[in-house]
C-alpha cells in the first residue's frame, strides 16, 4: 500500500467545490427510476443515459470530482466506442466502483440486514484497478425501528465495512466507507443522532482493528435528520448544527473528507443541508456531496429517453451539480434555484 498516493486520490475526491456523482444504481434500482419516466431499462438505454451525464462537460470538469460506477457500467463503451471510464478521465474526474453485492437478512436479527460481497473481493478489486477504478464504495444499511438497531447488526456491518476498506487499500484503491442510517422511520432527529453516533463510533473502532489508514479513505455518512414519517421535522439550521456536532464527536481529523449521501431527501433539501454545514466552517475535514438521486432526478425526468432532450438533460444535471458545488463552499442561496426554474 502506497499511502501517499491513496491520500492524494482521497484529497482530489473532496477538492473544494467538487463532489462525487453516485451513478452506481443496481439494474433493479435504475429500472424503477426508468419506469417512472417511461423508459425501458436495457443495457443500451442505461449506457445512453449514463453517457449523457459523463459527457456533460461543464458539470464533469467543474463540479464533479469522481463517479461511482456499477459493475455493468465500468466495462461499457460509449456509442462511439470510447470506454465510459475514459470519458470520466478525460473530464478530469476519477472513476470509482460500487463493490458491495447488496444486503441479506441478518440471522437472529429480525428486520436487520448485513451487506455481502467480501468473498473474492480481492480478485475483483485487482480487475477494477486495471480497468481504471481508483476508489470504491461499500454501503452498510442500518434501520431505526422498534428495538433496532441491535449491537449485533451495527457491529457486524461495521466489521464488514472495515474488512472491505482494508482490502481496497491493499489493492491501492481508496475506500468510501458508507454506513447509512436510514431515514425511513418515524423517529425524530435526536434518535437519528443517537443511532448514527453509535454506528460511527463502532465503524471507526473496526477500521482501527483492521488497520485501515484513515488518511486514505473517505466517509460517506447520512446527516442527522428526522425520519420521513416523523411528525417533528427539523430545520435546516438544526440538521446542520447537529450533524456537525455529531461528526466532530466521531470522525478523526486524519480522514481527508466527508461526502454526504442524500438518503431520500429532496434535491433542494440535500443542497440546503450541505450548505448549512459548510457555513459553520472550522472543520478538520473537507465536506462535500456524494449524491445519486439528488443529482440525477432532474436530468432523468428531462431526458425521458429522447435523444432530442439530451442537451436539456445535461443542463439540468449541470445546474444540480453547480448548486451542490456552491453548497459545499457555503455559498448556495435558495433564490438561485428559482432562477433556474424561471
Amino acid at each position: 500500500m502506497n499511502l501517499a498516493d491513496l491520500n492524494k486520490v482521497a484529497l482530489a475526491m473532496v477538492a473544494p467545490g467538487k463532489g462525487i456523482l453516485a451513478a452506481d444504481e443496481s439494474s433493479g434500482t435504475i429500472k424503477k427510476r426508468f419506469d417512472v419516466i417511461g423508459v425501458e431499462s436495457t443495457e443500451d438505454s442505461r449506457r445512453d443515459y449514463r453517457e449523457l451525464l459523463f459527457r456533460s462537460k461543464e458539470a464533469m470538469t467543474q463540479f464533479i470530482s469522481g463517479v461511482i460506477l456499477y459493475d455493468e457500467t465500468i466495462w461499457q463503451k460509449a456509442k462511439d466506442g470510447t470506454p465510459l471510464v475514459k470519458l470520466i478521465e478525460q473530464a478530469g474526474s476519477i472513476p470509482g466502483i460500487k463493490v458491495d453485492e447488496g444486503t441479506q437478512a441478518l440471522p437472529g436479527c429480525p428486520g436487520e440486514t448485513i451487506t455481502v460481497g467480501l468473498d473474492r473481493l480481492a480478485e475483483r478489486l485487482k480487475k477494477y484497478y486495471e480497468q481504471g477504478a481508483r476508489f470504491a464504495k461499500w454501503r452498510a444499511v442500518i434501520d431505526i425501528g422498534q428495538g433496532i438497531p441491535s449491537y449485533t447488526a451495527v457491529m457486524t456491518n461495521a466489521h464488514a465495512l472495515a474488512r472491505y476498506a482494508a482490502l481496497c487499500q491493499a489493492a491501492q484503491i481508496v475506500p468510501i466507507v458508507e454506513p447509512e442510517v436510514l431515514m425511513d422511520g418515524d423517529h425524530d432527529i435526536d434518535r437519528c443522532y443517537e443511532v448514527t453516533e453509535f454506528v460511527l463510533k463502532e465503524v471507526f473502532q473496526q477500521l482501527y482493528y483492521q488497520r485501515v489508514a484513515l488518511e486514505g479513505m473517505i466517509l460517506k455518512p447520512n446527516m442527522a435528520i428526522a425520519g420521513k414519517k416523523s411528525a417533528k421535522k427539523a430545520s435546516v439550521n438544526e440538521v446542520a448544527s447537529k450533524t456537525v456536532k455529531l461528526l466532530k464527536a466521531c470522525v478523526p481529523s486524519a480522514v481527508p473528507g466527508i461526502a454526504f449521501l442524500s438518503g431520500g431527501q429532496s434535491d433542494e433539501e440535500a443542497t440546503a443541508h450541505l450548505d448549512g454545514m459548510s457555513r459553520i466552517g472550522g472543520l478538520p475535514w473537507g465536506l462535500t456531496f456524494s449524491y445519486g438521486r439528488a443529482l440525477q432526478a432532474a436530468p432523468q425526468k428531462t431526458w425521458s429517453g429522447k435523444t432530442d432532450n439530451v442537451a436539456a438533460a445535461q443542463q439540468a444535471f449541470t445546474h444540480r451539480a453547480r448548486m451542490n458545488s456552491l453548497a459545499s463552499k457555503g455559498e448556495w442561496k435558495a433564490d438561485l434555484e428559482k432562477k433556474q426554474a424561471a
